[in-house]
């Protein structure tokens, strides 16, 4: 029996809010989606652990059968030869050679059409520029790759005779194109992150546009500067099919870009086509070259850090 002033069970559901019925629920669902966030970001860190446990494994068993001295200094690099030489200097001066010519293009080319955008491009015609300049970067490497080889070293072989077909030059200028996009774009957003009081005070005291782009508002975006360039010189070290297909395949300790050299990503992409057995030395040398440039790429991602670390700006 319920007394006089007592509120019934069903009285009490009906005042209870709505928000406080549905709280459990609502927690029950935010529970779900960390566990969610967790498995996923779990995932990704086990992917990456799992690639660098082999990598690890293959290169050690690699090292078990070739020494790392041999590994460093012989200058040949043979081993799908019957007479196997193991030295990765051939390799490497390919991929640096390649990557440093890209590099003296898409740097300059691509800074230089950052303060453009940021600093002289009306915001209708930025609009329209930065994603015909972005498309660039939407281009299959296979096509670049075909480009250089048809297009490029025959241009090359008209100015300078001496160079071949397959050539170290031809590759680095299509990749160079193919990175411009990258380090203009994120060069831009760096520049567009400074504040514009940095500008009105340059203006204020009679600096030119040139003077501001070039003194204030680059230096105050140095860390996004600096980034955007090793993270360009990160995609030339790692790319594949442009210099697969325009390079060649011929590992030389050269330093001449009209010769036909292989670089480290072409190199596996070689051995990967599935003529070599697995479990043999020259199936082994893939991990140890992939090892390799995982290391290159390590170390360029450290720098990295620790220049945004050294150079970052903090504006309020």
């Amino acid at each position: 029996m319920i007394g006089e002033g007592a509120v019934s069970p069903a009285s009490a559901r009906e005042v209870i809010p709505l928000g406080v019925r549905r709280r459990p629920l609502r927690k029950f669902g935010e529970g779900l989606a960390k566990v969610f966030l967790l498995i996923c970001a779990s995932g990704s860190v086990l992917t990456t652990l799992g690639i660098v446990a082999v990598l690890i494994f293959e290169t050690i068993e690699f090292f078990q059968e070739v020494s790392i001295l041999e590994f460093v200094t012989n200058p040949q690099w043979t081993p799908l030869f019957s007479v196997k030489n193991f030295g990765i200097a051939p390799l490497l001066t390919g991929t640096v050679l390649v990557t440093g010519g890209a590099m003296l293009i898409a740097l300059p080319v691509g800074l230089v059409s950052a303060i453009y955008l940021s600093e002289y491009a009306a915001d209708r015609l930025r609009r329209i520029l930065k994603p015909l300049l972005e498309i660039l970067a939407g281009i299959p490497t296979v096509v670049y790759g075909y480009f250089a080889l048809l297009f490029i070293s025959p241009l090359l072989r008209k100015i300078f005779p001496d160079a071949q077909v397959f050539n170290a030059a031809s590759a680095s200028i299509v990749m160079g194109v193919m990175i411009i996009p990258l380090v203009s774009s994120l060069s831009e957003d760096a520049m567009v992150a400074v504040p514009r009081s940095l500008r009105e005070a340059a203006y204020a005291l009679g600096a030119t546009r040139m003077e501001v782009a070039t003194r204030v508002v680059a230096p105050a975006a140095l860390s996004g500067i600096v980034a955007a360039f090793i993270l360009a010189i990160s995609r030339a070290v790692g790319e594949t099919m442009i210099v697969a297909i325009a390079a060649g395949q011929q590992p030389k300790l050269t330093l001449n870009p009209l010769e036909s050299i292989e670089t480290m990503t072409a190199y596996i992409v070689q051995v990967s086509l599935g003529d070599v057995p697995v479990g043999t030395i020259e199936f082994k040398t893939i991990f140890a070259v992939g090892m390799t440039l995982f290391l290159m790429t390590l170390l360029l991602n450290m720098v990295s850090q620790r220049v945004i670390h050294r150079f970052r700006e903090a504006y309020e």
